[in-house]
């Protein structure tokens, strides 16, 4: 039994480290929706030294396949384009990136993995054992204050049940760090843009879905028709609100830099002047 747990110990990652701008995209699809739970992909690397780290540089967002409010499922098709997609991410960063975990939400509901996540947490360390699991905890209100918060919490899964029994898994919690991000990473702001287009899939699916189950009421679907506008618009400034932020905060950051190199070019052009140095001109220098 202690060899088993050894076992169980050497399989288990001892942190992640979450990068700001992934945790941005996970957190920002969670809040896409208070009905259903949805889901997506971490890439990063793991480094295997004495302790195993998981680095998560970008997230890979996915579509519901299961309509469920309690479901997600991972399709696939859906795995080989999110391997797809970390593979272009490895080739541009030069770094080896791969798929290291997923993520999903929890809507009015706990931060703690259900039975079902545990199960399908340890079908993925089946493939991967040190695939992890993230779970953001969204739309839960202080009852006194009224001030709404999230939790996202990291975690593996493992068999506690002898062998030869069925399986009872439980939860192993995984220390959690978010790393500052400086600007938006290309791979996240591109998660975010086609979070836009996936959530507008998703509204388009279902409004088809009830046109064909409202063909003799042309007024419920003239309603439903509304009511998805109103649903895009909201997800819309929802989604694009952090990308407009994050332009705004680029620019402000180009602007700073700006300054304090034009202040030091001023102030080394003055020092050459004290020092009676000639200041060569911008085509006589030559690389």
């Amino acid at each position: 039994m202690t060899l088993q747990l050894q076992d169980r110990r050497s399989m288990c990652v001892s942190q992640v480290r979450l990068a700001a701008d992934a945790y941005l995209v996970c957190l920002h699809h969670a809040l896409t929706t208070e009905k259903e739970e949805v889901m997506g992909l971490l890439v990063g690397e793991f480094s295997k030294g004495k302790d195993v780290v998981c680095d998560i540089h970008s997230a890979v967002t996915l579509r519901r396949s299961d309509k469920r409010k309690d479901r997600v499922e991972i399709s696939p098709e859906m795995l080989i384009e999110a391997q797809q997609r970390a593979e272009q991410m490895s080739a541009a960063s030069g770094q080896e990136l791969h798929i290291v975990g997923w993520y999903h939400s929890h809507p009015h509901i706990t931060v703690w993995p259900s039975d079902i996540d545990l199960q399908t947490q340890a079908g993925y360390q089946q493939m991967d054992s040190h695939f992890i699991g993230l779970i953001f905890s969204v739309y839960n209100d202080d009852k006194k204050t009224k001030v709404g918060s999230h939790q996202v919490t990291c975690f593996q899964a493992t068999n506690q049940s002898p062998e030869g029994e069925s399986p009872q898994y439980v939860r192993l919690p995984v220390p959690i760090e978010i790393l500052p991000s400086p600007t938006l990473a290309t791979n996240n702001q591109q998660a975010l843009d086609n979070l836009c287009s996936t959530l507008y899939e998703e509204q388009s699916e279902f409004l088809e879905q009830s046109r064909q189950q409202s063909q003799k009421h042309p007024l419920t679907h003239l309603h439903n028709v509304a009511v998805m506008v109103q649903s895009v618009c909201r997800l819309g400034s929802l989604v694009l609100g952090p990308l407009v932020s994050s332009v705004e905060e680029q620019l402000r950051h180009i602007n700073t830099t700006t300054r304090h190199l034009e202040q030091e070019a001023a102030y080394l052009r003055n020092l050459l002047e004290k020092n009676n140095v000639e200041i060569p001109k911008q085509h006589d220098i030559h690389c």
